[in-house]
């Protein structure tokens, strides 16, 4: 798991994009990720981890969107 410092950061950050109307429904999918993986161990879903991927490969996204992928894929199962 990620420092508590770094959840923290992610977690405040997921909550404003879940709030906001203006955030797109990547954004508050991967921010709705990062808040259910940050109060538990549990792995993220292989699904979500698939999205994450895709996102941080593709440059239509911006650096919101990939630094909560990454936050996904780094909390990854490592032996999927």
């Amino acid at each position: 798991m990620n420092n508590k410092k770094t959840w923290e950061k992610l977690s405040s950050l997921s909550a404003k994009i879940l709030r906001n109307p203006d955030s797109s429904m990547i954004q508050k999918k991967l921010a709705w990720w990062v808040l259910s993986q940050s109060s538990t161990d549990k792995q993220t879903w292989k699904e979500m981890e698939t999205i994450a991927s895709s996102v941080l490969k593709s440059d239509k996204y911006n650096d919101l969107t990939k630094s909560l992928a990454a936050s996904l894929v780094s909390q990854s199962n490592k032996n999927r």
